[in-house]
């Protein structure tokens, strides 16, 4: 089965220590195999979670949350 692509737009990021506290969430969960975060200081910053299944939005967000950001609509 082919990686699958989950691209999340996170508020609130501001530096590498940002990146790193998202990145080490989403990691944690099951099945994910990278995230790749395109940091956009104090604006919404791109996340890419490739992983070997598809993700829900509400454990993606709950990840997020848990790092101490927030998941925003892509289309607000």
């Amino acid at each position: 089965m082919s990686p699958v692509s989950t691209i999340v737009n996170v508020s609130g990021m501001t530096c590498g220590h940002c990146v790193s506290a998202v990145s080490e969430e989403l990691e944690s969960l099951d099945g994910v195999e990278n995230v790749d975060v395109d940091l956009n200081a104090g604006g919404i910053s791109t996340v890419t979670v490739t992983s070997e299944r598809e993700l829900s939005a509400s454990e993606v967000g709950e990840a997020v949350a848990e790092a101490g950001y927030l998941v925003v609509a892509t289309n607000a």
